[in-house]
């Protein structure tokens, strides 16, 4: 119960001095409460480091253990040690369980396995409104929107009630996949199932709306909310600012943020790429001059990849993975043949020539990974990267036709979304 409440209170310290004073260091309860505070602090590899520590020990994990052992999987998008837990839950005929059969549709969701987290949603022979909203989260992360609504419509008629949760995966779905009529209307019923409207909710409308290209009434719903704004509903406009050109609103988005929170670098970037973009050269260079004063930095991309599990880590420009890079290098050589062309449109140094672009392209994160994943694994398995960041134009362009010209799946789960690769198409239709 103390391990519990210092890592409610986000005291990571005191609850490891309190595990290691536990009178029976092989006690289950404590190891729970411990892979439960590494997940909530989100510290998935902790979390695993424990649960191996447990096996090591002879220790029979718990639908506690096991559902906490699952998110932290969902969280580094370890699929699979997840089919590996999932096998276990099988045999130990915990399979009937609700709580653990949402934590596996959960994994499988957020680990790129759509068909694997339907297949434990049908054979659930009971299905609480959690489950029914954690599947409908899965169809909206995977782009499936069509599918979400039907799921949605069909929890209604078994006479689940939908709740705060149920609805944001209902908006994710509809903003992702352009639904803008439908995502309004779905928004404006919360009301009539008693469901005030969380922050979540309105960024997803506020993406609903940007996305679309409205962006002016994008920026009058946040404006006029009931609730003040935070800094992310405000970032969430800039960044479609960016994609759609709007310069003068993205300025006005921009100083917006700056009100609520001046220490996000990606802010500074997203805005200056804007300026750039547009030929905004002296409002660039204030921007990138006022990040140096406030000594802002940006966020470095990073990808994973999990290979015989093993997570293997990239970040940008890595020179830790040599044979990553010189096979980067060979992709990008055979990818020319079929008419890559590095899209250097995101890469604003005015001392820069174009070659110059193209080679600080080459080494991001992602293409480190999937060359990686390229090089290790035999021909025709999926590859499966996750990525701590929004995917770049020119990596999302390189997935495409790696996925063409070596007849490989790619599922890449960036920070909004998942992207399925295959034959020289993605699955969000080029809209992310």
């Amino acid at each position: 119960t103390l391990i519990n409440m210092y890592a409610e209170c986000g005291d990571t310290r005191s609850a490891h001095a309190m595990f290691g004073r536990v009178p029976d260091g092989d006690c289950v309860v404590s190891y729970n409460a411990m892979i439960t505070a590494a997940v909530r602090s989100s510290r998935p590899g902790e979390a695993l480091v424990l649960f191996r520590e447990m096996q090591a020990k002879g220790l029979k994990p718990t639908p506690v253990t096991l559902t906490s052992v699952l998110s932290a999987c969902a969280l580094l998008g370890a699929l699979e040690l997840g089919r590996w837990i999932h096998e276990y839950v099988r045999k130990a005929g915990l399979d009937s369980l609700v709580k653990v059969n949402t934590a596996l549709i959960d994994m499988y969701g957020k680990c790129g396995s759509l068909e694997d987290a339907i297949g434990v949603f049908q054979g659930m022979e009971s299905i609480d409104r959690q489950a029914w909203s954690v599947m409908i989260v899965a169809y909206a992360n995977h782009s499936y929107g069509r599918e979400a609504i039907s799921l949605f419509e069909e929890m209604r008629k078994q006479g689940i009630k939908p709740d705060a949760v149920t609805f944001l995966g209902l908006l994710y779905a509809c903003s992702h996949s352009g639904m803008v009529s439908e995502g309004l209307q779905y928004f404006d019923s919360m009301r009539e199932y008693g469901i005030v409207p969380g922050i979540k909710h309105y960024g997803c409308v506020t993406d609903l709306l940007a996305r679309s290209g409205q962006l002016e009434k994008a920026y009058k719903f946040i404006d006029e909310l009931p609730i003040k704004p935070t800094a992310i509903l405000w970032r969430t406009l800039l960044s479609a600012c960016g994609s759609h050109g709007a310069v003068d609103l993205g300025k006005r988005v921009f100083e917006r943020i700056l009100e609520l929170d001046d220490t996000h670098g990606g802010d500074y970037v997203i805005y200056s790429n804007l300026c750039a973009n547009t030929g905004e050269w002296e409002e660039m260079n204030r921007v990138r001059k006022l990040m140096n004063e406030k000594g802002v930095v940006k966020v470095p991309g990073c990808s994973s990849i999990e290979i015989d599990n093993r997570v293997h880590e990239f970040f940008a420009g890595d020179a830790r993975h040599p044979h990553a890079r010189r096979m980067v290098d060979q992709v990008i050589e055979q990818l020319k043949l079929v008419g890559y062309v590095p899209n250097t449109s995101q890469v604003f140094h005015v001392e820069m020539g174009e070659e110059e672009k193209a080679t600080s392209l080459r080494y991001h994160s992602e293409k480190l990974a999937i060359s990686f994943g390229l090089l290790n694994t035999s021909p025709g398995t999926t590859l499966r990267v996750v990525k701590n960041l929004r995917v770049c134009p020119d990596c999302h362009s390189m997935a495409k036709l790696v996925s063409m010209l070596f007849n490989r799946q790619i599922i890449l789960r960036d920070l909004n979304r998942f992207h399925h690769f295959e034959d020289g198409v993605c699955s969000c239709g080029d809209y992310w």
